[in-house]
């Protein structure tokens, strides 16, 4: 449970503002999101070799230049 204290006479806008960058940094959303849907591990384990591929082309070519 995320909570957020507030003291006496404080705004409620910056209160709100607060919980929702708590709730932001917690990735429930994300994580919700996530799991709505199955990957499967093949899936995960090619989008991850392709992503390291892509930075790998990306670091060899700052070398490069």
């Amino acid at each position: 449970m995320i909570v957020v204290p507030i003291k006496e006479g404080d705004n409620i806008e910056r209160a709100l503002k607060k919980l929702k960058r708590k709730f932001d940094k917690t990735g429930a959303v994300k994580e919700l999101r996530r799991r709505q849907q199955f990957t499967k591990p093949s899936v995960v384990a090619r989008e991850r070799k392709l992503h390291a591929i892509y930075v790998q082309h990306l670091r060899q070519q700052e070398l490069d230049k």
